[in-house]
């Protein structure tokens, strides 16, 4: 079987995708003032690493960041081996 990834733009998508995983908005801590101010958006999981490093923010926040910066939720509902995943990714809109 094949891994199944899926691209989306979405917030109550993304939202679900990640409740359900157990993950939470966040942003890396210091990166708020580079530049334009929003951070570096990340998700995080339970047992995840650098945790000292990520600060939480609303879904709100994260999701005015991800229109601002353009960006889309590239996800895998499944690994290759039918198992759950939280792998995902934050790219660029096409």
């Amino acid at each position: 079987m094949a891994s199944e990834t899926k691209t989306t733009t979405d917030h109550d998508e993304i939202r679900r995708w990640v409740e359900e995983h157990g993950g939470r908005p966040v942003r890396v801590r210091g990166t708020e003032d580079s530049g334009d101010g929003t951070g570096v958006l990340r998700i995080d999981f339970p047992g995840g690493a650098g945790e000292d490093e990520l600060e939480p923010i609303s879904w709100d926040e994260w999701f005015q960041t991800f229109d601002k910066k353009q960006l889309a939720f590239l996800h895998q509902e499944r690994k290759a081996d039918g198992e759950d995943s939280t792998f995902f990714k934050l790219v660029r809109r096409d």
